[in-house]
C-alpha cells in the first residue's frame, strides 16, 4: 500500500502523518517535562544529592517497559493502543481499564501542567490571578488539537527543540560556573563538585530519604510512552519506533542526570528551593537574570508541551475506546483533517478543573503535588499492564518473539523485576505524608471502572454480542516496511 493511500484516512480512521524526526522529538519531549523542571526542586529538598541515583534506577526501569512497549507493538502493527495490546492478550476487561486509566490518567497530568504553567506565569508576574494564565493555557491546547496530526507534530518537534537547547545551554553555561569558580554573590558559596558529596554526605537524609524520592520521581517520566500512542499516526514505524525507545538511556543520562547535578554543583543542594524551579533559581543565583528569565519562559513553554502531549495521547485513546465500543461511538468520528473532533472537545473540557483546584490548595505547589500524585498512580497501572501483556505474550507467542526484530533484552527477568519496582513505588506513594491521600483517593477509579464493566458485560451479554472487537492478525500493509 503507498504512503497516498495510507494517508488518506476514512472518517473513522486515524492518518499515519508523523514523520521520523516529530516521533524522535516527541520521546525527547515525553521525558523532559513538568516533573524535571517543576518537581525536581522538591524532590532534591527531600532527597539531596541523591536525587541523580533515583532518576538513574527510574529511567532503568522504565527503558524495560519501553522495550517491552516496542516489541509488543511491532509484533501486530494493528495494535493501534495499549489497551488494545492488553485487550488482546490479558482479556476485553483489562483493555477497558487501560484503555479509560490511561485516559483518566493524562487528564489529571494536563491539569498538572496547567497548574505548573501558573506557578511560571507567577514568577514572570506575581501580580496576575492563577485563574487567567489556567484558562489561556487550556484554551491554548484546545486549539491547538483541533490541528491536523502533522501540524501537531510540527508542534511538538520545535517544543522539543527548545527544550533540548534550553538544557544543554543550562549544563555548557553550569560548566563555565564550576570550572571559573562562580562565587553566589549572596551567600558567597562557590560552584565546586564538591556540592555533591558535602552537605551532609550524598545520601543526606538516608535510607528513607531516598526511597521517598521515588514517589516524586516517577512522575517525571510520564509521557515516556507517548511514542507508543504515537505510533499508530507513524511512517514506517519499524524502523522510528526502536530508534525513539532505544535513544531513552542516552536522554535519562543528559537531561536528568546532567542536568541536575551541575545544578547542584553551582547551587548546593540544601539552598535549593523546593517551591521553585531550579533551572531558575540556579541562573537567578548565578546574577543571569535574562537568561533565568529565558529559562522560565522555557519551561514554562515545556509545561504546555506536556500538556498538549498529554491532550493528545488522551483523546486518542477515547478514539480507541469508541472504536472498541467502550466510549460513545461519536467520539471515533474525525473530521476531514484526520483529527478525532469529539473526543479532542470531550477531553478538553476536563482542563478547566485546574482552576477550581488552585484555590482549593495552600498554594500552586501543593496542587501540583496532589494531582501528581493521582497520575503516577494510573500510570503505573498503565505501565504495569504493558509489562504483564509482555509476559503473557511471551508464552502464549513464543514464535513471534523468537522471530522480532525488536527484542526485548533480559526478557525472562527483566519483566517481573519491573513490576516488583512498581509495587516498590506504589508503597512509597502510601508511606509519604503529601502523597498518601492522593494514593488513597485513586482507587476510587478503579471502583468506578469495575461498576461501569459489569454494567456493560451483562448488556452486551444478553443481547449476545461479543465483549470486544477483536485485533486482527492478518499482516499490516505496514509490514513490508522492513
Amino acid at each position: 500500500m503507498s504512503a497516498s493511500t495510507i494517508a488518506h484516512a476514512p472518517r473513522d480512521e486515524l492518518e499515519r502523518g508523523l514523520k521520523n524526526r516529530h516521533l524522535q522529538l516527541m520521546a525527547i519531549g515525553g521525558a523532559i517535562g513538568t516533573g524535571l523542571f517543576m518537581g525536581s526542586g522538591k524532590m532534591i529538598s527531600v532527597t539531596g544529592p541523591a536525587v541523580i541515583f533515583v532518576y538513574l534506577v527510574i529511567g532503568f526501569m522504565i527503558f524495560f517497559v519501553m522495550r517491552a512497549l516496542g516489541e509488543l507493538l511491532l509484533s501486530n502493527l494493528h495494535y493501534k493502543t495499549f489497551g488494545d495490546i492488553a485487550k488482546d492478550l490479558i482479556g476485553p476487561w483489562a483493555g477497558f481499564f487501560v484503555s479509560w486509566t490511561y485516559w483518566f490518567s493524562w487528564v489529571v497530568a494536563c491539569v498538572a501542567d496547567i497548574v505548573a504553567i501558573t506557578g511560571y506565569v507567577a514568577y514572570l508576574d506575581p501580580g496576575i490571578p492563577t485563574w487567567v494564565p489556567a484558562l489561556i493555557a487550556a484554551l491554548v491546547l484546545i486549539v491547538l488539537n483541533f490541528q491536523p496530526v502533522k501540524f501537531f507534530g510540527e508542534t511538538e518537534f520545535w517544543f522539543a527543540v527548545v527544550k533540548i537547547v534550553a538544557i544543554v545551554g543550562l549544563i555548557a553555561t553550569g560548566v563555565v560556573l564550576l570550572f571559573t569558580g562562580f562565587q553566589n554573590p549572596d551567600t558567597g558559596t562557590h560552584a565546586s563538585l564538591s556540592h555533591l558529596w558535602e552537605h551532609g554526605g550524598m545520601f543526606p537524609f538516608g535510607l528513607s530519604g531516598f526511597i521517598l524520592g521515588f514517589q516524586m520521581g516517577i512522575f517525571s517520566f510520564i509521557g515516556v510512552e507517548l511514542v507508543g500512542t504515537a505510533a499508530a499516526e507513524t511512517e514506517s514505524p519499524r524502523k522510528n519506533l526502536p530508534r525513539a525507545i532505544n535513544s531513552i538511556v542516552a536522554r535519562i543520562l543528559v537531561f536528568y542526570v546532567g542536568a541536575l547535578t551541575i545544578i547542584m554543583t553551582i547551587t548546593p543542594w540544601n539552598q535549593i528551593e523546593p517551591g521553585k524551579s531550579p533551572f531558575v533559581t540556579t541562573l537567578a543565583y548565578a546574577g543571569l537574570g535574562i537568561a533565568a528569565l529565558a529559562i522560565n519562559l522555557v519551561v514554562l513553554t515545556s509545561a504546555a508541551s506536556s500538556a498538549n502531549s498529554g491532550l493528545y495521547s488522551g483523546t486518542r485513546m477515547l478514539y480507541g475506546l469508541a472504536k472498541d465500543g467502550h466510549a460513545p461511538r461519536g467520539f471515533a468520528w474525525t473530521n476531514s483533517r484526520g483529527v478525532p473532533a469529539k473526543a479532542v472537545f470531550f477531553t478538553s473540557v476536563f482542563l478547566f478543573a485546574a482552576i477550581p483546584l488552585l484555590f482549593a490548595g495552600d498554594n500552586v505547589v501543593a496542587a501540583f503535588t496532589f494531582v501528581s500524585s493521582v497520575c503516577a498512580t494510573l500510570v503505573l497501572f498503565t505501565w504495569g499492564s504493558i509489562v504483564v501483556s509482555f509476559i503473557l505474550y511471551r508464552r502464549r507467542f513464543p514464535e513471534r518473539h523468537a522471530a522480532s526484530g525488536f527484542r526485548m533484552p533480559l526478557a525472562r527477568v527483566a519483566p517481573w523485576t519491573v513490576l516488583l519496582f512498581f509495587a516498590f513505588i506504589a508503597t512509597t506513594l502510601f508511606v509519604g505524608e503529601d502523597t498518601r491521600l492522593p494514593f488513597l483517593a485513586t482507587p476510587l477509579w478503579f471502583v468506578l471502572l469495575a461498576v461501569l464493566w459489569q454494567v456493560k458485560k451483562r448488556r452486551l451479554q444478553r443481547a449476545g454480542l461479543p465483549l470486544t472487537s477483536p485485533v486482527p492478525v492478518v499482516p499490516h500493509p505496514l509490514d513490508d516496511e522492513r
